[in-house]
């Protein structure tokens, strides 16, 4: 009999194998896109020589806990500019809710709001540049585009359910 049960014993080693990394690539597929997507981007509004197109302007964060503070993990900046945020209108940034300066090199940055994220809601990170002043201004500080024209940006959600540590 020992035989016979050593070979359900490696039957269900095998399966057990196998579940498991069904588990791992289904994880993957589902729960892999959730961190930050930021694609590599340049800054062209720059009057660099295209030689130096390594310097990158962008952003790393997580989705926020609803309050008034937002936390960005990483603002990579080629030039002193700014990060605003701004609420969701049907889609699409609307109107900033709070804005932070943000050094040249790669920063941590808080931003303030005037008004808290609500649980569920939609909120958009931007970068934008500075016209010299060291005043944020937002029909002065346009937002910054990368090589291919988008808007540097990055989509968020205000969520009860990533911890209270990000309370603001």
């Amino acid at each position: 009999m020992q035989p016979q049960e050593s070979g359900i014993k490696t039957w269900q080693w095998v399966v057990t194998v196998i579940v498991i990394i069904i588990l791992i690539v289904i994880g993957f597929m589902v729960f892999g896109n959730k961190g930050a997507q930021v694609p590599p981007v340049t800054d062209n509004t720059s009057a660099a020589p295209a030689t130096q197109s390594n310097n990158v302007n962008r952003i790393v964060m997580s989705d926020q806990y609803p309050g008034n503070v937002v936390y960005l993990s990483s603002v990579q900046m080629q030039n002193a500019g700014w990060v605003a945020i701004h609420k969701d209108n049907a889609g699409q940034p609307g109107a900033i809710i709070g804005y932070a300066a943000a050094p040249a090199g790669i920063n941590p940055v808080k931003v303030t709001l005037t008004e808290s994220m609500i649980d569920g809601g939609t909120y958009y990170a931007m970068l934008h540049s500075d016209d010299g002043d060291g005043k944020f201004d937002a029909t002065k500080d346009m937002p910054l585009k990368a090589a291919n024209g988008d808007i540097i940006m990055f989509v968020f959600h205000a969520s009860t359910s990533v911890g209270a540590s990000l309370k603001g």
